[in-house]
């Protein structure tokens, strides 16, 4: 990966707000690419149910084992349940949903784009008039939004539905009590947060992604820099704006019960 200036950083950074924009104001403007779109969302969902389901369930085992052992510690026994949930539906979800968004999705479309570029596509399309982001970037990143917000609620189910069978088989919980907690301490705000952050976590892979293939250069070698920066790129975004939306959402929706 080639270091960047802190210029060069800002430039980069620069352009990317600039693709997003331009994808903003694209999405609304005649024709759509609807087969385009349905195309793209069947594959990248296609590279990544089975993966994000697989995820999930040591996602909440991990999460019911470690607070299953902590609640014992404190004698809270009664609000495993309600304690999981809100550790899937808030952050767990949410961040499986977008590394394995940027990782096969946006990897992918990356390499699309990228080989697209090298070949000399994008020219050739502006040479016609023929708009790269209408045509090919806003498809992508209308498909990973789609997806990433329907993983999300895929991942509520099955990480939930994990740690509950982990916490009432493997540490002898009870059933009644892991599922009457829910609504305990959570509340159906929790569930819109974790939707919102894959909603935008979804835009973010994909504009990253689109951004580092149509700026790809140098041949296939160059193609394969641009998938792993766009992949860490992204993985670095995700972090930062994941917590910048939980800080902000603490302060706007109180915790229930306070």
């Amino acid at each position: 990966m080639v270091a960047l200036s802190p210029v060069g950083g800002v430039r980069q950074a620069g352009r990317l707000f600039a693709l997003f924009l331009d994808v903003f104001r694209l999405t609304f403007r005649r024709p759509f690419q609807f087969r385009e779109f349905i195309q793209q969302a069947w594959f990248v969902a296609s590279v990544t149910i089975v993966p994000t389901a697989l995820v999930a369930i040591p996602f909440g085992a991990v999460i019911a084992l470690q607070l299953g052992s902590l609640a014992r510690q404190i004698g809270a026994q009664s609000f495993i349940g309600a304690a999981s949930v809100l550790a899937i539906v808030r952050e767990a979800s949410p961040i499986v949903c977008a590394l394995l968004i940027a990782g096969a999705g946006g990897s992918a479309i990356c390499a699309d784009l990228g080989s697209r570029k090298i070949r000399d596509e994008i020219d050739a399309m502006e040479v016609l008039g023929i708009s790269p982001v209408q045509r090919l970037v806003v498809p992508r990143v209308l498909a990973c939004t789609l997806v990433a917000v329907a993983l999300n609620g895929l991942v509520c189910v099955v990480g939930t539905a994990g740690g509950y069978f982990f916490n009432v088989v493997l540490q002898g919980g009870t059933p009644g009590a892991y599922l009457a907690s829910f609504s305990a301490l959570a509340q159906l705000p929790d569930l819109y947060a974790g939707e919102l952050k894959a909603f935008i976590f979804g835009i973010i892979a994909a504009v990253v992604a689109s951004y580092k293939g149509l700026n790809a250069g140098g041949g296939p070698k160059g193609v394969g820099d641009a998938v792993n920066q766009s992949v860490v790129i992204t993985f670095l975004l995700l972090f930062f704006v994941n917590f910048v939306i939980t800080a902000v959402y603490f302060q706007i929706v109180p915790a229930k019960g306070s």
